[in-house]
């Protein structure tokens, strides 16, 4: 996409004084006046039901029992529990023959052979494009597949399309899960290690067990990309909403490093096919790195050398940022930051295994009052890191409050050869040069939610100016990861729904992004609550909708109705601000 002409408007904006970013609303985001919405002075609470305008009374305030909900996550997903959000309704067609094959199963296939009864309730078609048939020309769904209209016009076989890498064998995966596989990096470093622990040098030892494999090592960095990440634009790992189409929507927009969302180190050694589903790469990712958390050297050390050894990565990142209980009350994400020994014999371990750079992402601490990332970044080279990123807030702080970059900037004055990233609140073309070239906090800027509010930041970094883009292209971003989607999870309608599902979450972003145009004072800050405002057209106004109604009619205008019973509660709920 070609960035439009910044308008008078944006540019006046873009010039107004900082001080009209303070005062007694500060922290609301300055929409133009006549884009706002007065809102009544004491709102009266709104049932889904009378939001929609169902003759339904508003229910009274339920007194508190004191006994703990479920959570945001436990309700989610007792509302999205429906099949028919997420899997195939009725009859279950056998591959083979929605393909038009001979089953060769008999009576052990567990699935339908009739076509007559599959089609007749099948859901309709969704359009007359089926982009198997244009990208691969061939499309391995069948009769399955919801564009099946379009399957007469297939061609000649593009094998050459074909995108995924790292696909990596189910047989592989099984033989992982019995054990059947050698790590023969991972044992040798653990030999070393543990015969030098035995004989009581201590950590001394260890240091001469990391020199005793130094032939090793330096036949390893010829082998490695050395990778020049400084100035590089990165985009951050993001658990569920940085999937490959989203990262290929990036990619679009200029951005140059992508990494994989995180995926458990334990669970791929267990063979677990939706982990190992986290590993593909588009083979536009041309700078692309597997992300890994867990707690415990000899795993990730295993997990790291079979990715390694079976796909195609320039970088194996190992998470030490993320604020989640799931993983944090295991020992792993930003827990392990209260253990720096155990840290430094992770990353050397992944260090001595990999044939590619191991990074590491940090964050401040885990209190927000006891910082002890500036004492780890030194340490860093030494144990093997290729690069550190540092996002500016503490585990307890997850991700309220603003990002620390004076305390990035301390960090980086600590590193020394190994480059230091900074990260947190960056979503503009402004903030992300002031950071880098004005106040010199960093080596460069790995941006995550900037990105899934306004993906087209990557662009407008690179060319320093504000895109006013419009609903319409917006829509047709969302129609382009649409057909990302089908490509990657599928074109039945179990993939269609995934597909939907994930546009959903990401939308869950989206709508909080302000357009350029109707803004007083630019650029938008990550934690400026908006204000209720309309668009300049029907459109825009919808997308500016925080309710989850709103964000499947823009669903439906890509992939058509949703099933009958879909419901949907988004994964993330950000709690940077509350609308």
């Amino acid at each position: 996409m070609t960035i439009a002409t910044t308008d008078s408007a944006v540019a006046a904006a873009v010039e107004a004084p900082q001080a009209e970013r303070s005062g007694a609303d500060r922290g609301t985001a300055k929409v133009k006046a006549e884009f706002l919405i007065q809102r009544q002075a004491e709102p009266t609470p709104r049932t889904e039901a009378a939001s929609e305008g169902a003759d339904t009374p508003t229910p009274a305030p339920v007194e508190s029992t004191g006994k703990r909900s479920g959570g945001q996550h436990q309700n989610r997903r007792q509302k999205n529990k429906s099949k028919a959000a997420h899997t195939e309704q009725g009859i279950r067609l056998c591959n083979k023959t929605a393909s038009g094959e001979e089953c060769t199963l008999g009576d052990k296939c567990t699935y339908s052979h009739d076509v007559a009864g599959y089609l007749a309730e099948k859901e309709a078609d969704i359009g007359p494009s089926c982009v198997n048939i244009d990208v691969y020309g061939k499309c391995r769904y069948g009769l399955r597949c919801r564009y099946a209209g379009a399957h007469a016009a297939a061609g000649e076989e593009k094998a050459d399309q074909f995108y995924a890498h790292n696909e990596v064998d189910k047989s592989m995966q099984i033989r992982v899960r019995k054990k059947q596989v050698a790590f023969p990096r991972t044992e040798e470093f653990e030999a070393l290690w543990e015969r030098e622990a035995r004989e009581g040098a201590g950590d001394a030892a260890r240091e001469e067990a990391d020199d005793s494999v130094k032939g090793r090592e330096k036949r390893q960095r010829t082998r490695r990309g050395h990778i020049d990440y400084r100035g590089k634009t990165y985009l951050a790992p993001l658990t569920t909403v940085g999937n490959l189409p989203f990262r290929r929507i990036c990619k679009g927009y200029g951005v140059d490093i992508t990494c994989s969302e995180m995926a458990i180190a334990g669970n791929l050694l267990q063979g677990n096919q939706s982990e190992w589903a986290l590993v593909r790469r588009h083979r536009s990712e041309d700078v692309f790195g597997v992300q890994l958390a867990g707690n415990n050297a000899s795993v990730l050390g295993r997990a790291a050398e079979l990715i390694s050894r079976e796909c195609e990565v320039d970088f194996i990142d190992l998470n030490m940022g993320c604020p989640i209980d799931m993983v944090a009350n295991n020992g792993g994400g930003s827990a392990l930051l209260s253990q720096p020994k155990k840290i430094g014999r992770i990353v050397r371990t992944m260090h001595h295994v990999t044939d590619c750079d191991v990074t590491v992402k940090i964050r401040t601490g885990v209190m927000k009052n006891d910082n002890v990332a500036h004492k780890l970044v030194p340490q860093f080279e030494a144990w093997g890191a290729a690069l550190v990123t540092l996002h500016g807030r503490s585990r307890q702080q997850r991700y309220t409050k603003l990002a620390n970059w004076g305390y990035i900037g301390e960090c980086k004055q600590a590193a020394t050869r190994v480059p230091l990233f900074g990260g947190g609140d960056v979503m503009s073309w402004e903030e992300y040069w002031d950071h880098l070239e004005a106040e010199k906090q960093c080596d460069g800027i790995m941006i995550g939610r900037g990105a899934l509010v306004k993906p087209w930041v990557f662009k407008e970094i690179e060319e320093r100016r504000v895109w006013d883009i419009s609903a319409t292209e917006r829509l047709d971003m969302m129609k382009e990861f649409a057909r990302f989607g089908l490509e990657h999870w599928g074109t039945d309608s179990q993939g269609v729904n995934a597909t939907r599902r994930y546009l959903l979450e990401w939308q869950s972003f989206l709508h909080r992004y302000i357009p350029a145009g109707i803004l007083e004072v630019l650029p938008q800050r990550m934690n400026d609550r908006p204000p209720a405002f309309v668009g300049r057209n029907d459109l825009e106004t919808l997308m500016a909708s925080s309710q989850a109604r709103d964000w499947i009619k823009i669903s439906e205008m890509i992939l058509g109705p949703t099933p009958e019973g879909f419901t949907f509660v988004p994964k993330h709920k950000s709690n940077s601000y509350e609308d």
